[in-house]
């Protein structure tokens, strides 16, 4: 697994792309930033937070593009597949090197705080809570991702449909709130990930919602796996 996860995190830095997704990522940070907490003089950035998932639900489907969609492509998924490491070892390399990249990107958030420090008395526990809240939604966007990126050669398709399912995630707390108060609708709301990320914006961390988190990134990484598997036995 680390074998996979160094080659893959490598990969990101001798091409464009993870240079290209942490700027875009500091731009769009930066100047939400700006408009929600420097220019208006706030403490509170949690709109920083809840403006990233619409950046991120467009641009983690790129970082993840290439991750198995590039292998299949180029032939070189068979060697992989029949190496002698578990599959699982193969998925969670890929899934952490895509990942590491985005923590990187997230790493800039807590500065924010501190710029904030130099002006205000800020108050850290929020901004703590709404950046795990943006590296649990990162886990779920890459995932889906990954799981995409499994199922198709062409790098563009794999962007496409994971921003395909990204938007899906976004269009079901729309719908969610379209709907009368009732059994329904609390079940798309148990189960919409913008509602529980937007809670946690909004200070609310509860136990369910990190288990809710977790269980959504092992299901996504469970499909790809099965997705090997039967490739491997193909």
């Amino acid at each position: 697994m680390f074998a996979i996860f160094k080659r893959e995190l490598k990969a990101y830095f001798t091409s464009p792309l993870g240079y290209v997704f942490l700027a875009i990522f500091y731009a769009f940070s930066g100047l939400f930033f700006y408009i929600f907490s420097l220019s208006v003089g706030s403490t509170d950035i949690s709109s920083v937070f809840l403006m990233m998932f619409i950046v991120l639900m467009v641009f983690v489907p790129l970082l993840t593009m290439r991750l198995l969609s590039e292998d299949k492509k180029q032939k070189t998924d068979q060697l992989i597949l029949t190496a002698p490491v578990s599959l699982l070892s193969i998925v969670m390399g890929k899934f952490l090197a895509a990942y590491a990249i985005f923590a990187i990107g997230v790493a800039v958030m807590p500065v924010y705080g501190f710029v904030m420090s130099t002006f205000a008395t800020v108050s850290w526990l929020p901004i703590w809570g709404n950046t795990v809240g943006l590296l649990l939604l990162g886990g779920i966007f890459v995932s889906i991702g990954l799981f995409i990126s499994s199922l198709t050669e062409n790098q563009m398709i794999a962007a496409i449909g994971g921003f395909f399912i990204n938007l899906m995630i976004l269009l079901m707390n729309t719908l969610k709130s379209a709907l009368p108060n009732g059994f329904l609708q609390d079940v798309l709301s148990s189960i919409s990930v913008y509602s529980r990320y937007s809670e946690i914006t909004s200070g609310i961390f509860s136990l369910s919602s990190l288990i809710f988190f977790v269980s959504v990134i092992f299901i996504f990484l469970f499909l790809t796996v099965r997705v090997l598997e039967k490739r491997r036995w193909a």
